[in-house]
């Protein structure tokens, strides 16, 4: 069983950890949003519904979703109700043969393995959801290096759980747990969240090194890709890149639905440098009318594909669309809003694959010369090039299918 909430970028990773296991002989069935309900049954694998549609789109609607401060309330509107449900559907549905492994966020996951012993695994895509007071890289748009106190980094995360995490979680968390009996919780994606048994970085450890003191059965297994297919903008797609030099692509994420001002300064970004642009949405209501001929806007196509045939990436910092960028080997320029994008931005510029300009200074005079830089840049093309071929998925997806075998019960 696979629980996960989240966009496209959240989702894509555990279809891809469901196949993997399907393919070894196991039942799998993903629990998430009713919004990914096709795509999974698509793939063979079964699904049941966390929360309903009508949330998820109220999210995905919702401008204060990127912001530093309201974001994650926004967010918790959503992870709270699973709770319960989590647990209920694990409840009802695991047995002795039963495995959960259960994302960042899935806290119903973490609850059932407490009350009712089921083998499981935390799934952490994103190193920063991992806290250490080691090299923790960006907390938000902080920097928090090896070199940084510890009682720094004490206050940072107490201040967050305090302000922002734990103000939306714990009372309703800690609600559930006293009907099932379990004691309260406190600072609940401190340490609590990690499963005992396992957790898996679903990252390689050249993109994130281990910290001494992250939780002892954590596995960096390297990223887990899944593309979803075919897309009605295909064609168009193909007409666009046979007929002239590979394009940047411009992306703002699968929930990027509030993103007008990031399409217009990179629509005058591309045009100052007289560059070919697709702007890659599904909300194409956000991009300005009466584009150029050599910049038209896409609906959802598959990374996979078109990466390789581009010249520049630029996007929110989500790590689905970065692991992807990595793969093709295309320069990065990172445009973070909150959350772990603003530690997505600072790996990338760390390994020499790209820039990061943060949303806020994300003006087409300042972009433009940035572009210009990473397109006519050897170094960082040929740098790009070379960790292309560190991504391997199917090793990744092998050695973590592998470690859940390890825990079920004998």
């Amino acid at each position: 069983m696979l629980p996960t909430l989240g966009s496209s970028g959240d989702v894509h990773p555990f279809i891809a950890l469901g196949l993997a296991m399907k393919s070894r002989g196991h039942r799998v069935t993903v629990l998430t949003n009713p919004l990914f309900q096709g795509l999974i049954e698509s793939q063979g694998l079964e699904f049941l519904a966390l929360g309903d549609l009508a949330a998820a789109q109220g999210v995905i609607g919702n401008p204060d979703v990127w912001h530093m401060r309201k974001g994650f309330a926004v967010i918790a509107s959503v992870i709270v109700p699973a709770i319960a449900e989590t647990y209920r559907l694990i409840e009802g549905r695991a047995d002795s043969d039963t495995v959960v492994a259960f994302s960042s966020l899935a806290f119903g996951g973490r609850v059932a393995q407490e009350k009712l012993g089921v083998p499981s695994a935390s799934v952490h895509l994103q190193p920063s959801v991992i806290r250490t007071y080691g090299e923790q890289g960006m907390l938000g748009n902080v920097r928090l290096s090896a070199g940084h106190p510890r009682w720094m980094k004490q206050v940072l995360f107490a201040l967050v759980d305090a302000l922002i995490l734990d103000r939306n979680l714990k009372q309703p968390l800690n609600a559930f747990r006293a009907t099932l009996g379990l004691a309260p919780v406190q600072r609940v994606m401190d340490r609590w969240m990690n499963s005992p048994q396992l957790v898996l970085a679903m990252f390689p450890e050249w993109f994130a090194a281990a910290q001494p003191d992250w939780p002892v059965n954590t596995h960096a297994v390297g990223f887990a890709q899944f593309d979803a297919g075919e897309s009605e903008s295909a064609e168009q797609a193909e007409a666009f890149l046979e007929a002239g030099p590979p394009p940047i692509v411009f992306t703002p994420g699968s929930a990027g639905s509030t993103m007008q001002q990031f399409f217009s300064e990179s629509v005058q970004a591309a045009g100052r440098i007289g560059a070919r642009a697709m702007l890659v949405t599904n909300f194409p209501e956000q991009v300005p009318r009466n584009l150029p001929a050599d910049i038209q806007v896409f609906r959802y196509l598959p990374f996979s594909r078109l990466l390789p045939r581009s010249a520049l990436l630029v996007y929110h910092g989500g790590i689905g669309t970065l692991a992807q960028g990595i793969k093709a080997g295309v320069p990065h320029l990172v445009v973070p809003h909150a959350y772990d994008q603003f530690d997505s931005g600072w790996r990338i510029e760390r390994l020499g694959l790209g820039r990061c300009i943060p949303a806020s200074r994300y003006r087409a005079t300042r972009v433009a010369p940035v572009l210009r830089e990473l397109l006519d840049d050897a170094a960082v093309s040929q740098r790009c090039r070379q960790f292309a071929t560190r991504v391997d998925s199917a090793a990744a997806l092998a050695r973590a299918c592998a470690l859940l075998e390890s825990i079920a019960a004998p």
